[in-house]
C-alpha cells in the first residue's frame, strides 16, 4: 500500500512539473486579449486600433503602470488620395498623446506626449517649458524631485556627457541661440512625468514615420510592477495574481476613461 501512494505521489510530481513548465512561457496577450476580443473584432482588424500597456511611469500621473489602453491607429497613419476626403486623418498636433517605435529601438514602442513639431523652439527654464518665446502652462505635468537637475530641468543647457549619438547631433546641430530647433520630419517628445522620464531629451527627436498613433481609451487599469509588464513571457504567478486579485487591483474608475491630449500653444 505505501509503494502505491508513493508511485502516486511521483505521477502527481511529474504532472505539476510539467504543468508548471507549460505555462511558464504563456504569452501576455493571454491575460489581456480575452477582454478586447470584442473590440477589435468589430473594428475588424489591428491594422486600425491596437491595445498595448502601460510598462513605466513616465506618463503618470496621465498614464499609470498597468493602464491596459487601446490604441487609434488611424488619425496619424499616411492618408490615401481617396480616404484623406472621408476619414479623419491628421498631423500630430503639440500636446498629443503618442505612441512609437523607439528610435533606438524599433522593436520596443514609447508612449510619451509631443511637446513639439517641426519649426518650434523649446527650452526648459528651471523645470518650466518655454515654446517659440514664451512659458506654457502644463497642468498634466508632475515633478517628484525637489532638486533641479542642470541638463534635464533646463534643456538643452549643460548637456550631459553620456548621452547617445543621436542626442549628441541634436545637440550639436539643431541649438540655436539655447533653444532646441525642432527638424522638419520630426517630433520632440516628453513624459508627463518630467523628473522620471526616459524622453527625446535623452535619445534625440521622434522620427514621424515611427508614430504608431494615439492611444484612445484605458480598457482595463490593473495594479502591476513593471517588471512583470516588460517581460514578453509570462509565467503563471502572475497569472494566479490577475485572477487572485482581480477585483481589488483593478483600477475601477480608470477603466473606460478617454485619453484626450491637451493643446499647447
Amino acid at each position: 500500500m505505501a509503494a502505491v501512494e508513493t508511485q502516486e505521489q511521483s505521477v502527481r510530481s511529474g504532472f505539476w512539473s510539467r504543468y508548471t513548465e507549460m505555462t511558464r512561457e504563456v504569452r501576455r496577450g493571454f491575460v489581456a486579449e480575452w477582454t478586447v476580443t470584442i473590440v477589435l473584432l468589430l473594428f475588424a482588424t489591428t491594422t486600425l486600433v491596437q491595445a498595448f500597456v502601460i510598462p513605466s511611469a513616465s506618463m503618470e500621473s496621465t498614464l499609470l503602470v498597468g493602464d491596459h489602453v487601446l490604441v487609434d491607429k488611424l488619425t496619424f497613419a499616411p492618408p490615401g488620395p481617396v480616404s484623406r476626403r472621408i476619414l479623419p486623418y491628421r498631423d500630430v498636433r503639440r500636446g498629443d498623446i503618442i505612441v512609437f517605435r523607439f528610435p533606438l529601438n524599433i522593436q520596443e514602442d514609447y508612449v510619451k506626449r509631443a511637446i513639439g513639431v517641426p519649426g518650434d523652439h523649446i527650452r526648459l527654464v528651471d523645470k518650466q517649458l518655454m515654446l517659440n518665446g514664451h512659458l506654457v502652462n502644463e497642468p498634466y505635468v508632475q515633478h517628484v524631485t525637489s532638486y533641479m537637475n542642470a541638463y534635464r530641468d533646463n534643456f538643452p543647457e549643460n548637456r550631459e556627457p553620456s548621452l547617445p549619438p543621436s542626442a549628441a547631433d541634436m545637440l550639436d546641430n539643431h541649438v540655436v541661440n539655447g533653444e532646441l530647433v525642432v527638424p522638419s520630419g520630426f517630433i520632440f517628445a516628453m513624459g508627463d512625468n518630467r523628473d522620471d522620464s526616459l524622453d527625446s531629451r535623452y535619445w534625440g527627436f521622434v522620427p514621424r514615420e515611427n508614430i504608431v498613433g494615439t492611444p484612445l481609451i484605458i480598457y482595463w487599469s490593473f495594479e502591476a510592477p513593471t517588471a512583470d509588464l516588460t517581460n514578453p513571457n509570462i509565467g503563471i504567478d502572475h497569472i494566479v495574481d490577475v485572477i487572485a486579485h482581480f477585483f481589488t487591483k483593478t483600477r475601477w474608475k480608470r477603466t473606460f476613461n478617454l485619453i484626450r491630449g491637451y493643446p499647447l500653444q
